[in-house]
């Protein structure tokens, strides 16, 4: 059932829930939360279908807010709001409101917002593109228990990142950190199979991927190892290397849905690390709504402490070979018969040092 209300209100939108409920039979609510999507008219049509698959897993209210762009002066001047009434078969298992914002009320779509949010249930604000900075100090962000975003959206993702790192507040999340759960698991999983320590990681994954950033932090804050970046052409994340002094183990993803487990002294295995959707992503988030204390650890692992503990992944003997270098540079020449009897001696000298 959907029900189109032109230059409309708060209250004549509520009052067309009450009587669509009506209409369909089902007088009461059962929705256990309000989603509020805030995105354009361009990303609208993916967002609301994800929101939708995911209210089968959590039925809820779910509010799209459409911030509309007026072309000219009169029309920016003149506040409107226009809407539409979902219900029944056309909002899955909950209820949908599309708002589209015009002229003044854009920079004040928080009043129209509050009004229509479920009494005593929790909010979760989702900006699929064009996230604000500081989400939590965003009008729309202070009105929510939760506030999702997607760094992989953005027009610069990697910065995005340390941005989203100086101003978190607890409640934040990333879908970025979301897609990164089932490698998480596995990794943690194998690790429980081998009693080995961990000296060193590399991650490996598409560039301008947050996600890959994020895996490597978290498992250089957890391990408290080095863990090193390396690009390759995708899709997604594809490559896990973690070093341990029981041999190397390795989950490996090339085609992004099915991923190899090897570890030293077993067969390898094959794992269904498939690439997700974003339906099954915001189910996920919306599964838990206190603060993700482990996101937080990891974003704020901060990327500039990253790229340094990478690099003293270098060998020392890198810097004895320099000093080795810069002496002999400074020692006189030695006869042809002697420097043919070190030349000699050299490789079993670097076979134990290795």
């Amino acid at each position: 059932m959907k029900t189109d209300l032109t230059d409309t209100t708060s209250s004549k939108i509520n009052k067309a829930l009450v009587l669509g409920r009506r209409a369909i039979g089902t007088p009461a609510v059962g929705m256990v939360l309000t989603l509020v999507i805030v995105t354009d008219e361009e990303n609208a049509y993916d967002a609301l279908k994800a929101a939708n698959e995911a209210s089968r897993e959590h039925p809820s209210r779910t509010l799209v807010v459409i911030k509309r762009v007026s072309r000219s002066p009169r029309d920016r001047s003149k506040a409107r709001l226009d809407a539409e009434v979902r219900l029944g078969a056309d909002a899955s298992t909950g209820e949908t409101v599309v708002l589209r914002l015009y002229g003044e009320v854009v920079d004040h779509a928080q009043s129209v917002v509050l009004p229509l949010l479920l009494p005593d249930a929790p909010v979760v604000v989702w900006w699929p593109v064009n996230a604000p900075t500081d989400p939590a100090n965003d009008p729309l962000g202070a009105l929510a228990q939760r506030r999702v975003t997607d760094t992989y959206a953005a027009e610069q993702p990697i910065q995005e990142l340390t941005a989203r790192a100086d101003a978190y507040t607890p409640g934040d999340t990333d879908l970025s950190w979301t897609r990164i759960t089932p490698w998480r698991s596995m990794l943690a999983a194998a690790l429980d199979q081998v009693v080995c320590e961990v000296t060193s990681a590399v991650v490996e994954g598409e560039e301008f991927n947050p996600s890959v950033e994020l895996l490597a932090m978290w498992l250089a804050g957890r391990l408290e190892v080095p863990v090193r970046r390396s690009k390759s052409t995708g899709p997604g994340l594809t490559s896990v290397r973690l070093e341990t002094n029981a041999g190397p183990i390795v989950l490996d993803r090339p085609d992004g849905s099915l991923a190899t487990l090897s570890i030293q002294g077993q067969p390898d295995r094959a794992v269904a690390l498939k690439r997700r959707e974003t339906a099954e992503l915001i189910a996920e988030e919306l599964r838990r709504l206190d603060p993700d204390d482990t996101y937080a650890t990891a974003l704020k692992f901060g990327l500039d402490r990253l790229a340094e503990e990478a690099a003293t992944t270098a060998p020392e003997p890198v810097a004895e070979a320099v000093e080795a270098a810069e002496a002999a540079e400074e020692t006189p020449a030695e006869p042809a018969p002697a420097a043919a009897k070190r030349t000699k001696k050299a490789p079993a000298k670097k076979a134990a040092a290795t």
